[in-house]
């Protein structure tokens, strides 16, 4: 899609194309509402400044769109849209690496009552395990900013990709 066609979109449509872009009904509205975008970069820094207000409901809205990172079955069903795009490299990681990030993420959401939320594009298994690992014994309070934080690079990166493509 365009810049140019998201902006003509009708306001239903042009909200449904941003919250496959960030699982959080009220980013995408307010996204939506800010049209038309002169350029790329106002859009992301309008999605930016959307996010960085986002509350505890709304970010946790955006982390409940994501699989849990090592969860193969996910990554290997019809159904992986942006899951199998952006962590593409955990397929190719050993079983027992894969079987640890699924456990560790288990533990993590046991903990934070949210899975845990990385921007895995371009990271490789080993690389996501041990960020997992250096984050499970945050406070829940510090999780759930490095998560929107998180949250909003893989956002950026979506929206480009919408965008661009």
């Amino acid at each position: 899609m365009t810049l140019n066609e998201l902006n003509q979109l009708p306001a239903v449509d042009a909200v449904s194309a941003l919250y496959g872009c960030c699982h959080c009904q009220g980013w995408a509205e307010a996204v939506a509402a800010a049209r038309p975008f002169a350029d790329l970069n106002e859009l992301l820094q309008r999605a930016q400044q959307v996010w960085s207000c986002a509350s505890e409901q709304d970010i946790l809205d955006a982390f409940s769109g994501h699989a849990r990172i090592g969860d193969i079955n996910l990554l290997r069903s019809r159904y992986a849209g942006h899951a199998t795009q952006e962590q593409g490299q955990v397929l190719q990681a050993s079983e027992a690496m894969i079987q640890e990030l699924y456990r560790l993420n288990k533990d993590y959401e046991a903990k934070n009552g949210f899975i845990f939320i990385v921007c895995a594009s371009g990271k490789s298994a080993e690389e996501m395990l041990r960020l997992l690992q250096s984050r499970i014994d945050n406070p829940r309070a510090v999780e759930l900013q490095n998560g929107a934080r998180e949250q909003g690079e893989i956002t950026r990166l979506r929206l480009v990709k919408m965008i661009e493509n």
